[in-house]
């Protein structure tokens, strides 16, 4: 009896979505539908890696050398992580300089288009390295005060430079 139900298992079609054993089918255990194994060595109990800590926006402001630090962190990221990234910041910084110079009233406004923009670059261009740019722009946006602004602009001059 038991021999016949282990025929009709291998007599049947594979499942759909690609489950069950046998060629291309194999069975997987606790590894994912790419065969990655899910919390292996990586200390899975220890949740998603999130990335580098976020910019600090009050640290930025008050101390000249963290930006500095900031900046080249980043762009060893960018090297890392993207690649023919300079002409889309340099746009990027553009765009930074044209809202800090904008009207008070507009500033706010002219400064969440720019996350909007920048999300956009991020995700159209898989530049990653960029995520912790656009949490600092909220940061800045939300405080919307004018030395955030030219600290934010600083710090995209500074990353634009030591990117060249």
């Amino acid at each position: 009896m038991a021999q016949e139900q282990e025929q009709r298992k291998e007599n049947r079609p594979p499942r759909e979505g690609g489950g069950g054993r046998g060629p291309g089918g194999g069975d997987r255990g606790d590894r994912g539908p790419r065969g990655d194994r899910r919390g292996e060595g990586r200390g899975g109990d220890r949740g998603r890696f999130e990335g580098p800590p976020e910019i600090e926006l009050d640290k930025l402001i008050n101390d000249s050398l963290y930006l500095d630090n900031q900046a080249h962190s980043i762009v060893s990221r960018i090297r890392d992580m993207d690649s023919g990234t300079k002409t889309q910041l340099r746009r990027l910084y553009s765009a930074v300089r044209r809202a800090v110079r904008a009207p008070e009233g507009e500033r706010q406004h002219e400064f969440v288009m720019l996350r909007a923009r920048l999300a956009y670059t991020i995700a159209r261009h898989g530049l990653r390295s960029l995520d912790q740019l656009e949490k600092l722009l909220l940061q800045v946006t939300r405080k919307n005060d004018l030395r955030g602004y030219e600290r934010f602009k600083d710090l995209f001059e500074a990353i634009v430079a030591y990117n060249e």
